[in-house]
């Protein structure tokens, strides 16, 4: 073969990619690649269009959400007065989580930022102007504020004693054998759901155990908003319709049929002739 032949031979065969063998074989991994790439394209077409028909419902609260928490707050033993009503509850925007001064916490998401996993004790916090709480300190609008390690006040039953935060949480005012209460120490992570029964506490160390429920006007001033907010009401009427018989159940009322008045029939007289 001449050596211009061959150089075109070589020419072509790295133009055509290699040799007659080679040129042989199957490209098996280019076709594989292009069955992975339409399978992996089908998927998620499919996959898109399940999500757009099947939306996931949001977290809730969602917007337009009426959730209610009783709250309370003790200091070293000590159960606070009621937090004041928000102070700018009057101002727009309306705070969407919010206290009214009765012990309760309100949450009224309006917009996504007091919504779902936002809804948080420390988006309260966020809301009430003057308070911080926090893992290591407490302060509320009026009063002293209470950092890790300082000590409880005069007065309180902990006085002396070295203290620290912690917030108690019962998820339900219901059943006590299935209603155990959580210890925090964050905020953040305090979700806020309704019904729950909350306590901010500066305790000292170990002290958590005694910690108590909100008191029972809190307790009561929840009850109350829920049942307005829903169908079921959980209050007693306090007037009886006049048309309701009082008388105990079981009881039974006889009356007697009034006296019958016999008059005789005047004497007659016979007299003999």
């Amino acid at each position: 073969m001449a050596r211009g032949d061959t150089g075109k031979w070589v020419a072509r065969a790295g133009a055509t990619g290699g040799g007659r063998t080679y040129r042989g074989q199957m490209p098996v991994k280019w076709y594989t690649s292009l069955v992975l790439i339409c399978v992996l394209g089908l998927a998620l077409v499919v996959y898109s269009r399940y999500e757009l028909q099947h939306p996931a419902a949001p977290t809730p609260p969602a917007v337009g959400t009426h959730w209610y928490q009783a709250l309370a707050f003790d200091v070293c033993g000590k159960l606070q007065p009621h937090l004041p009503a928000n102070p700018n509850a009057a101002k727009a925007p309306i705070p969407g989580i919010r206290t009214d001064g009765d012990g309760v916490i309100q949450v009224a998401p309006t917009t996504s930022s007091d919504a779902g996993d936002n809804a948080t004790l420390a988006r309260f916090v966020v809301h009430y102007p003057g308070m911080v709480l926090s893992p290591s300190a407490l302060k509320v609008p009026g009063h002293a504020r209470y950092v890790n390690g300082a000590a409880c006040p005069s007065g309180t039953p902990d006085a002396g004693k070295k203290g620290q935060v912690a917030i108690k949480v019962w998820q339900s005012f219901t059943g006590p054998s299935s209603n155990r209460p959580t210890i925090s120490t964050n905020p953040t992570d305090v979700k806020l759901a309704d019904g729950q029964l909350i306590t901010v506490a500066f305790v000292p160390s170990g002290a958590t155990s005694s910690i108590p429920k909100p008191d029972a006007s809190a307790i009561t001033n929840l009850l109350n908003d829920r049942a307005g907010a829903g169908s079921t009401s959980t209050t007693v009427p306090t007037s009886v319709p006049s048309s309701t018989s009082t008388t105990a159940a079981g009881a039974t009322t006889t009356t007697k049929p009034a006296a019958s008045t016999t008059t005789k029939p005047a004497a007659t007289t016979t007299t003999k002739p």
